[in-house]
């Protein structure tokens, strides 16, 4: 017979899903999550990511492929989630409908879309799939993802805009906490920082286009950075 603890925490679990909200951060430990806990801890009730400087040329982060904390909770399909991050130098994102690959000497590999952000002025905001089909939408564009000649290579088809790129950008505070949001239902997407759209994105190459799969945080190889994230809010779409 389960002992009543059991049934107790699936009831709750029951509750948790029935309301649609899943807690994915318990706000003091890493819990739930799998990665290189060398580079990954939680502090000042934060998840946070860091690349050390290489030693032989401080200029330089210490690894050298991106990786990732993975959420072990569970796979995510139609969804929305909303965090706050914060990041110094670098890149990084947020991994959704994602697949692990086999891991490389730093951690994790994962491949799928990305709500990519970043220290710079570019990237932050745009959808970008991982160790997939590369950018599908830049910052500020509505598009439309068809298969593409070869199978692999998409055609992307831009239908218009859902912001100014340079507005956009201007809103995001550097080196301080913004706001990002993800919204995924069926074959379409969105983003938001700062209560701004970022992309739209409708996803129509079905033979490539993940419709679920795993969450997964990112540190990217390149300069020493920093990485935070806190106030995690998924809530499933049904």
């Amino acid at each position: 017979m389960k002992p009543l603890h059991t049934f107790a925490a699936l009831f709750a679990l029951t509750l948790t899903a029935a309301a649609g909200e899943v807690e994915i951060f318990n706000g003091k430990d890493l819990t739930g999550w799998e990665g290189n806990k060398d580079l990954w801890s939680v502090k000042d009730g934060t998840i946070t990511g860091i690349t050390p400087p290489d030693p032989a040329d401080p200029k330089k982060g210490i690894i050298k492929h991106n990786t990732f904390l993975v959420w072990k909770g569970g796979k995510v399909a139609d969804f929305e989630l909303s965090f706050q991050y914060r990041i110094e130098k670098g890149n990084s994102g947020v991994q959704y409908r994602s697949k692990e690959l086999d891991p490389g000497a730093f951690g994790p590999i994962i491949s799928g879309y990305q709500a990519d952000f970043e220290a710079g002025d570019k990237y932050s905001g745009i959808l970008y799939e991982e160790r997939g089909r590369g950018i599908l939408a830049l910052r500020g564009e509505k598009n439309t993802i068809k298969p593409g000649a070869d199978g692999k290579k998409p055609e992307v088809a831009k239908n218009g805009l859902v912001g100014d790129s340079a507005a956009i950008q201007a809103a995001i505070k550097k080196e301080d906490w913004n706001e990002y949001r993800i919204v995924a239902k069926g074959n379409h997407v969105q983003h938001f920082i700062n209560g701004m759209q970022t992309i739209d994105v409708t996803d129509e190459d079905a033979a490539n286009a993940p419709k679920e799969g795993l969450l997964a945080l990112q540190i990217h190889q390149g300069p020493p950075m920093v990485v935070q994230f806190k106030n995690f809010k998924l809530t499933e779409l049904k």
